[in-house]
Parts: C-alpha cells; sequence; structure tokens
C-alpha cells in the first residue's frame, strides 16, 4: 500500500508532492529513494525509520500501516499540528482514544476504506437497511489477499455497524462471525459474516439481503491498490487546512465538497 501511496503522489497534480516516506527500523529499503522503491522513478526522498526528523518535511500524514505504529504517529500530528490521514484497520478503542486526542490539536481523517465507491456503497446500504428493516436476513461475505491480519475486515465492519444502525441496533450485539456444526435456525435480528483468505485479492465485499422469495445484493471489488491510493489522496486534499476535528470519507464525498479543487502545494 505504502508503495501505491508513493506511486499515486508522484503521478498526481503539482499541488500534491512527496515530503517524507518511513520504513521500519532495519527494514532493507530504510535509506533508498522512495521512489524508486515504488515506480522506479527518483523522487528525490529517502526513506526514513522515524518522522523525528521530518516536522519541516510534510503537511499531511498518510498512514496505511498498522495500530502499533499508530500512537508514534498520533502523537507526532498532535505535537507538530500536522493533517493525519488514516486507513489502517484492526484498531481498538484505544487507538480511537488516540485519534480523539490527536484532532484536538490537529485535522484527522479516519476511514477503513479509503475507496471512493466502498463510501458510496456505505450510502446504499443505509439506504438498503432502512428500507428492507428486519424482514430481511443479512450476511456479508469479505474476501483478501493471504497477507491480510485481521478479520472481518475493516469495511467489512464498517458495512455491518451501517446496517445495524438504521435497523437500532448495536453491531456488537448481533454480529455473528462464522459458523460450524448444528448451529441451529438462523436469529433473523443477527448480522453474518464470513471471510475468505487467499492468493493475492486486493479486496471484495459482498452484503446480502436475503428476503422471502428475493435477494439483493450490495458489492464492491476493489481491482488494484490504486483505488484506495487515489481515495486518500482525495482526502488528503480536503483535509489540508482544516480546523483540528475529527473527520470521515463522507464528509469527503457530500455534494457541497464533492468537487476536485487543487489545494495550494500540499506535501505528504
Amino acid at each position: 500500500m505504502g508503495k501505491s501511496l508513493i506511486e499515486a503522489v508522484m503521478s498526481a497534480e503539482p499541488d500534491l508532492g512527496l515530503g517524507a516516506a518511513t520504513v521500519k527500523a532495519g527494514d532493507p529499503s530504510l535509506g533508498l529513494d522512495a521512489g524508486l522503491l515504488a515506480s522506479g522513478r527518483k523522487a528525490g526522498v529517502r526513506t526514513v525509520d522515524s518522522l523525528a526528523g521530518c516536522a519541516g518535511d510534510f503537511d499531511v500524514l498518510i498512514d496505511f500501516t498498522s495500530p502499533a505504529a499508530l500512537a508514534g504517529h498520533a502523537e507526532f500530528c498532535r505535537a507538530h499540528r500536522k493533517a493525519l490521514v488514516l486507513g489502517t484497520t484492526g484498531l481498538g478503542p484505544e487507538h480511537h482514544e488516540l485519534l480523539a486526542a490527536c484532532a484536538e490539536a490537529a485535522p484527522v481523517l479516519h476511514a477503513p476504506n479509503m475507496s471512493l465507491g466502498v463510501n458510496l456503497s456505505l450510502q446504499l446500504l443505509r439506504q438498503a437497511g432502512a428500507a428492507l428493516g428486519e424482514g430481511f436476513d443479512v450476511e456479508i461475505i469479505e474476501a483478501h489477499h493471504r497477507h491480510k491480519k485481521d478479520a472481518p475486515s475493516g469495511t467489512a465492519l464498517a458495512m455491518g455497524r451501517a446496517v445495524a444502525e438504521t435497523r437500532g441496533q448495536n453491531l456488537a450485539d448481533c454480529a455473528i462471525y462464522g459458523r460450524r456444526g448444528i448451529s441451529g435456525e438462523r436469529d433473523r435480528n443477527t448480522i453474518g459474516f464470513a471471510s475468505v483468505r487467499g492468493g493475492d485479492i486486493v479486496g471484495e465485499h459482498t452484503v446480502i439481503f436475503a428476503g422471502p422469495g428475493e435477494r439483493l445484493e450490495i458489492s464492491h471489488k476493489a481491482g488494484n491498490r490504486a483505488t484506495f491510493a487515489n481515495g486518500a489522496l482525495r482526502a488528503a486534499r480536503w483535509l489540508a487546512g482544516k480546523p483540528p476535528k475529527l473527520y470521515t470519507m463522507p464528509d469527503v464525498l457530500t455534494p457541497a465538497n464533492a468537487g476536485l479543487a487543487s489545494c495550494p502545494s500540499w506535501r505528504l
């Protein structure tokens, strides 16, 4: 994902530029030109293993790393008042507390999926959940590559929450994560999840509304990671210069914000 982001920045309009790029301590790519690692073209920015010396090098931090790295990144953005676009999934309550603290000093946008199509799907799911109600059973199937560490995916959980909220439910109380053996008849108040892991599947999500005599399916399939990278850049453009607050992708996609107006040369 990091390589996709760097390539997207290097191919973007002149209003965006690469200011810094981080890797894990001890990574073989440490100190190399980030552009050569991503696209074979020099970016003039060498990778570092810490943001400590980069405060003057960028305006917006795009983070697709891991929950373990979030504490340091959020604290850096809070201390230096840098905008933060976060696409990391698998977050727990403690991570959301870090984001809330960071958002008191800097603009923060978190989304479990930066794809524009996925975020539009969430809106469609809310409409479908409200219209169909509890008369339809809801099952969510998601598939990702073999290296993905969390399950269900953050996107699948966001889709489940979108449907649950329209039905007046708390997802934590109604979610079923897989079935095995004699599980009994389905409780129609539940929302089921199934996760597939294999190969190089980028990301596929399908929400099934199964009712008497008919079935509605809302699906999204990502063909490559550029989908998420381009969505993250759009979020970064929109977030740059915003007041401190915790934002979401629907804020970016509201009709009033739907344009792609350039921002004044922000560095990422």
